[in-house]
Formats: C-alpha cells, sequence, structure tokens
C-alpha cells in the first residue's frame, strides 16, 4: 500500500477522483493542507499540525468541519495501517466545493475535509544545495494569505525551484519583499556564524514552519543562542554554516551556497539529532 485517504467518511487506497470541474478549489484555489511525519513509530508534533490546518482554513474563509482533535485520531488510525517501519507524508486538507454570495467568494458551508497520508522516503540530514532566487519574492500580507499553509502560495514556489534545478542546485533562498531573506521555496532556513545561530523572524511573508520553532526551542534547550531576528542576503557569503528545516527532509544540512562549499557544520548536525531524539518520544 503507498497511498491512503481519508474522505467521506471512508479510507480508500490510492489516488481517489475527488474534485470536480465546477468545485470553487478546482478553479480558484480555495484549498489549505498541512504536513506532518510520521516515521520509526513516531509523529513528531502532529497535533500541531492538526491545529495549524484548522487555522488555516479559518484564514482563508473556509469552515473547518474537523476539530484538531479528531483529525489527530484519524492521523494516528491512518499511519497504523502501514505498520511501524513506514516512512510516511500525513496531509490534511480543507476546501470549498462551492462559490459564496460575492463574485469569486467561498461558501463556508460547502468545506470539504480529507486526509491523505503516503509512503515518502525521509530525507533528513541529507545535505543540499542552494542557490539566490532571482524569479520571485514572497508575498506580502496584504497580497496573499500568508498566514495560511494555502494551495495557492505554492505555484510561486515552484517557478523559483524551476530557476534554482536550471541553475544546478536543489532549492533556493528566497527574500521578502523588501530583500531581506525569508525561507526557501520550501523551508525555513538557519545560518550560524561563531557558534550563534539566526532564522529569519517572522514578519508576515513566511509561515514560521513548526518544525523550525521546535528545532530553535530545543536548540535553545541544549544551550546554543538562536537569534530570530532579520537576515540579509550578504551573511549568507559569510556564515559558516546553513542549515533547513521543513517536514519533506525535518532538518537538513547545507553544502553549497551559490559557489560556496559548505561541510556540514557541528550546529546543523546537533539539530538533526536533537530533533530525531525528540521525534522518538513522539509515539503514534
Amino acid at each position: 500500500m503507498d497511498t491512503l485517504t481519508y474522505w467521506n467518511g471512508t479510507w480508500h487506497e490510492g489516488n481517489p477522483a475527488i474534485l470536480g470541474p465546477r468545485d470553487h478549489a478546482f478553479w480558484l484555489g480555495s484549498m489549505v493542507f498541512d504536513g506532518g511525519r510520521a516515521f520509526e513509530g513516531c509523529g513528531p508534533d502532529l497535533d500541531l499540525h492538526a491545529e495549524r490546518v484548522v487555522r488555516s482554513a479559518r484564514a482563508l474563509g473556509l469552515g473547518p468541519t474537523k476539530t484538531p482533535q479528531e483529525i489527530l485520531a484519524l492521523m494516528h488510525e491512518g499511519i497504523r495501517r502501514f505498520g511501524p517501519k513506514a516512512e510516511l507524508y500525513v496531509r490534511p486538507m480543507f476546501w470549498a466545493t462551492k462559490g459564496g454570495p460575492g463574485p469569486i467568494s467561498v461558501d463556508p458551508a460547502s468545506t470539504d475535509f480529507l486526509l491523505c497520508i503516503y509512503v515518502s522516503p525521509m530525507r533528513a540530514g541529507t545535505p543540499l544545495t542552494l542557490g539566490l532566487c532571482r524569479s520571485i519574492r514572497r508575498a506580502t500580507p496584504e497580497s496573499a494569505p500568508t498566514d495560511a499553509k494555502a494551495s495557492c502560495l505554492y505555484p510561486n514556489s515552484s517557478r523559483g525551484v524551476a530557476e534554482m534545478l536550471k541553475r544546478g542546485f536543489n532549492n533556493g533562498i528566497v527574500l521578502d519583499a523588501v530583500g531581506n531573506v525569508a525561507e526557501t521555496c520550501s523551508s525555513n532556513l538557519f545560518i550560524a556564524r561563531n557558534g550563534v545561530v539566526a532564522t529569519p523572524v517572522p514578519n508576515g511573508t513566511f509561515l514560521a514552519g513548526i518544525t523550525r520553532n521546535r528545532v530553535v526551542k530545543l536548540l535553545r534547550n541544549a544551550g546554543i543562542t538562536v537569534e530570530e531576528r532579520t537576515v540579509t542576503v550578504a551573511e549568507l557569503d559569510s556564515c559558516d554554516e546553513m542549515f533547513t528545516t521543513g517536514n519533506a527532509g525535518k532538518v537538513q544540512p547545507v553544502s553549497r551556497y551559490e559557489s560556496r562549499d559548505l561541510q556540514p557544520g557541528p550546529i546543523g548536525r546537533q539539530a538533526h539529532e536533537l530533533y530525531m531524539t525528540f521525534s522518538k518520544t513522539q509515539p503514534v
């Protein structure tokens, strides 16, 4: 079994056909999702992912039809069906099927829900190469629903990834509207210099991820100074190491930024080890 989806009160194997051409989300993008992980019988912070997808739905004007507690229970049920060895991506979603009274508005009462769980090998600890994205910037809260993990935000990121792949990198660092570092196309970014860690302060242009926030706490508890502040492009050329956090790869070191070769550093390695140890305290 590769994929299991809970929808309309039933578990379905594979990739069920769910959206139709008249559904609001199909053509107007009224969809939110979240992405947790399960591996080695553990599901770190799945409760926080369940809570965030509900917040995202409300931020997009949807009416969530499941509580975080109900979503978490379904997550655990679905994960257990794969067995303890599976490495899984756990993705709850809400979307609108009908429009509201305005020209393109959503009808909150038409909100639907699914939970898709599928096999996705872990990339934790695998080095990444990053370039600086020149084709895109992160949106501002006035121009996009940046307070939600909304599907409509991701086509812009995919444009950035396309640029990076053409240039020979795995991913790219994206700037905010005023030219400071925000995150990568798909994950949060950390830099370290002289034993001090910095990560861009949440300024409304990107989501401060659940894994990011967890790593900040773990490093601080281990006695490492972590600054949440404005990070400039110039600092990318002078830092000792970089690493990223996100659900796909959890904690991953950066081995190259533009023309700079970076060996995976001790703080990034420690962040990875701390996170993996924490994960074992979160059994499914």
